[in-house]
Formats: C-alpha cells, sequence, structure tokens
C-alpha cells in the first residue's frame, strides 16, 4: 500500500505543451453579464407589451385577470428562452460553462412552471368572477369552448410531468435515459401552447406587430435547437465519420474507448470538454450520453473514459472496433483557458478523474492533482497521472476510503496543508454531487474566490 496516498514530483522543469492556455480575455468575462442582460431585457420589452395594450384595471376581477396576462407572456417568454438555453450554441457553452447554463435552465425551468401554474389559476379565477360562475364551469368553458385550448391544456400536463421528473427527488431515481427523453415533452408542450398564445391572448390580438416578434422569438429559437441539436451532429457526422477504435480496461468497472475519424482537429476540441456520444450499436443508437475526453483530443484520436454506472455506460464494455459514433460537441467550460492565476489545483472524485487527466497534461504553470477513489483498484488512469506528474514536475495526491490510512479528508485545513497558496490558485473540479458540494464548501472556507473554481455540469 505504500505510495496509494501520497505525492508525486519531479525535479525537471514543467515541459511546454501544445495545449496551452491563452489568457482569458474581458469579453469572454463578461459573457455572464451580457447573456443576462439579453435575457432581462427581452423580459423588459414583454412587460412594455402589456403595459401599452392595459389601459385601466378595475376591480379584483380585473386585477386577476391581468396578473392572469402578465404571468403568461412571462410564461411563454421564458419558454423560448429555455429552448434556446437547451439548444446547446457552442459559443455560449464555452463562454458560460455547462455548469451556469444547466444553472440556468434549472432556475429558469422552476420560473417557467410558476408562471405557468400563476396564470392558469389567476385566469380561470378572474374569468370566473367576471362572468360570476364557479371556477369549475369557468375551467370547462375556457378549456372546451376557448380556440387551441385543449392543446394548451395538453401542454399544461406535460409541462407539470417534467417539474415534477426534474425535481431533486425524483431525479435521483430516474435514470439519465429516461430523464433525457422526457425532457423532450417539453419541447411538445412549448409546440402545443403557442397557438393559445395568439388566439386567446389579449395583448396579440389585433396587433399584428406583436404577433409578427412572438413568431419571431419561437422560430428564432426553434431554429437554433434544429440546427445545434439535430442538423449539426448529423454533418458532424458524416465529415468526421468516427468509430470505435478499441475498448480497453482501466479500473474495475471503468473503460476508456478510444476512437478514430478524420479531420478531428475541426472539431477544436479541448481538453476538459465532453461530447454527447451516440453509439450506432444495438441498444445503444437511441440515446446520446455526456462523457468528457479522458485525454487531449488528436488529429485523428480522441478517447473518453467510462464508469459502469447504468445501462448505457455498463454497455460500452461490449463495444466492437469499427462501431460507427456520432459525437455531439464539444461542450463544457471546463478548458485551460478558464485559468488566470498561472498556477491551478485540480480535485476529481471517482471518474472525474476524466476531465482533469486531460488538463493535468495541458494546463501550464504549477499544476496540483488531488484524487479521491473508494478503493486502490478504483484509481483509473493512475499510471498515466503519475508518468504526467513526473513529466511535467506536477505533483499528484491521491486519496481512497480503505485502508483509512490512505484517505485524506476533504476540508479547508487539509487543502491548505496539502496547497498552501490554495486560495491564490485557480481550481477545476469534476466529481459526484456529494463530493463536489464538500469541495465548494472547502475551498470557500481556504478563501478561494468563487469566480476561479470552475466547475462541470452534464444535467441537461
Amino acid at each position: 500500500m505504500t505510495g496509494t496516498a501520497g505525492t508525486t514530483r519531479s525535479a525537471e522543469a514543467p515541459a511546454a505543451h501544445p495545449h496551452r492556455a491563452a489568457p482569458r480575455g474581458p469579453a469572454t468575462r463578461a459573457a455572464p453579464l451580457v447573456a443576462q442582460a439579453v435575457i432581462w431585457t427581452g423580459a423588459a420589452a414583454v412587460l412594455v407589451l402589456w403595459w401599452s395594450d392595459t389601459p385601466s384595471v378595475v376591480g379584483l376581477a380585473g386585477w386577476l385577470t391581468d396578473a392572469g396576462r402578465i404571468t403568461g407572456l412571462l410564461a411563454g417568454y421564458a419558454c423560448a428562452v429555455l429552448v434556446a438555453l437547451m439548444a446547446r450554441i457552442p459559443a455560449l457553452d464555452r463562454s458560460l460553462g455547462s455548469d451556469r447554463l444547466a444553472r440556468w435552465h434549472a432556475m429558469g425551468g422552476r420560473y417557467t412552471i410558476s408562471l405557468i401554474l400563476a396564470h392558469t389559476l389567476l385566469i380561470l379565477w378572474g374569468y370566473s368572477l367576471t362572468g360570476g360562475t364557479g371556477i369549475v364551469n369557468e375551467t370547462k368553458t375556457v378549456v372546451l369552448n376557448y380556440p387551441d385550448m385543449l392543446k394548451a391544456t395538453a401542454a399544461f400536463f406535460l409541462f407539470l410531468l417534467t417539474a415534477v421528473v426534474s425535481a431533486r427527488a425524483a431525479r435521483r431515481r430516474v435514470g439519465y435515459e429516461t430523464w433525457h427523453y422526457l425532457h423532450f415533452a417539453t419541447y411538445a408542450a412549448i409546440f402545443l401552447a403557442f397557438g393559445h398564445q395568439l388566439s386567446n391572448g389579449a395583448d396579440f390580438v389585433g396587433n399584428r406587430p406583436a404577433q409578427l416578434a412572438w413568431y419571431g422569438l419561437y422560430l428564432g429559437a426553434t431554429a437554433l435547437i434544429v440546427w445545434f441539436r439535430f442538423l449539426a451532429p448529423v454533418r458532424a457526422a458524416w465529415r468526421h465519420r468516427l468509430r470505435v477504435a478499441a475498448v480497453l480496461p482501466e479500473a474495475p468497472g471503468v473503460v476508456s474507448v478510444h476512437l478514430t475519424g478524420r479531420r478531428l482537429t475541426e472539431l477544436a476540441a479541448r481538453p476538459g470538454q465532453f461530447f454527447r456520444w451516440r453509439f450506432l450499436a444495438p441498444g445503444l443508437w437511441w440515446t446520446a450520453n455526456p462523457y468528457s475526453l479522458s485525454a487531449p483530443p488528436g488529429s485523428d484520436r480522441l478517447r473518453i473514459t467510462v464508469k459502469s454506472v447504468g445501462g448505457h455506460s455498463a454497455a460500452l464494455a461490449r463495444l466492437s472496433p469499427g462501431t460507427r459514433v456520432w459525437a455531439e460537441g464539444p461542450y463544457g467550460g471546463l478548458i485551460p483557458e478558464r485559468a488566470r492565476a498561472g498556477k491551478s489545483l485540480l480535485l476529481a472524485g471517482g471518474v472525474g478523474i476524466t476531465p482533469m487527466r486531460a488538463l493535468f497534461e495541458t494546463l501550464p504553470g504549477d499544476t496540483v492533482l488531488v484524487y479521491w477513489a473508494r478503493s486502490p483498484q478504483d484509481l483509473a488512469l493512475r499510471g498515466e497521472l503519475d508518468a504526467i506528474a513526473v513529466a511535467r514536475g506536477a505533483r499528484v495526491h491521491y486519496s481512497v476510503d480503505t485502508p483509512a490510512e490512505y484517505r485524506i479528508p476533504l476540508s479547508a485545513d487539509t487543502l491548505t496543508r496539502l496547497v498552501p497558496d490554495v486560495a491564490g490558485r485557480d481550481v477545476y473540479l469534476c466529481g459526484p454531487p456529494g463530493m463536489t458540494e464538500a469541495a465548494r464548501k472547502a475551498l470557500r472556507a481556504a478563501g478561494v474566490p468563487g469566480a476561479r473554481v470552475h466547475h462541470e455540469s452534464f444535467a441537461f
């Protein structure tokens, strides 16, 4: 067990690397603010549309109805924003990072569902007071007699289904493939709900400019989805002709899939990024799962390293050489260009080592890696990590749960002891949710600014 948890170092000077990071420019750092400004400007325009068409509000029924109108308008706008966030636009992904986009998407989804629920309740309540009928009878009248309301009702229940499945408690019990495909119900719900906005919305009836603007908003979001989620992957598959070259074991339940293809430099993939991989093999072709590159990309070679945690990942160990592959990406902002301090700390847990291994080889400057796993046998890619550490004069620390004497606690004190200047480093973080949350707390306590903690999420 000697050396299971410890340090590998070399006295040699760090070598130059082909994927050397460039300074992160002001435009990249400003990207989140610009994106948020665009989103909120659109929301403000929606409020102006409502205000310009609302001369006065009288009585409780009027207040409820107009509150229903404004929540409906904002819900419709939010749906288009969510579609754009789900489009996986490479420029947004690189500048904002998939982790931030995932958080925005999750937060936006909660806001959208809340707005939809509020819109439905307020409109029905306001209409029932105006007409002097009960809310149940008013609901029947609206659903059965108003234009496009049957489709809108179906959309309402699809939105609720997606919200329930996406809730944290339910999400832990649903496989990635099921969750991923249930999210396609969101597209159907948005399509079904679109018609009733124009046919029943007081702000659109007779207002041709508003109608054209709404059509433009939704057609633009649809174009982004169709291109980046469907047409671009098909084009890339035809252009690069990716195939499985070999599948090699790395640790218990962990394999590396080596892929070969044509003109792979045109993908512009960076160390630390991931693709969504669709393997054209029986039982696998119908879904695309996210896996990180576990080595710097080459001109004709790519590699991913996968742990068996579900049906899709377990089946990759049985792939045959020559299997065709479609790769959607690259995605993710866990790239060398995010580093600004000139020295880095990499924190990896379990199979989260895959993007860290590629970054460990390519990040410039003083680099330290800390890798947590359950046992010595679960330390995937350890031989490569040791070789990289020796070649570039970097440090790597290993921690395992058993034997207990080789366990490194994930705390601020431990990180400060291992890396005394941790507060002045860029930190790259990838691992299971419990580990990443503990790491964020430890880093915050150790004085690392939140802007220097780079974390990746494959949530959508």
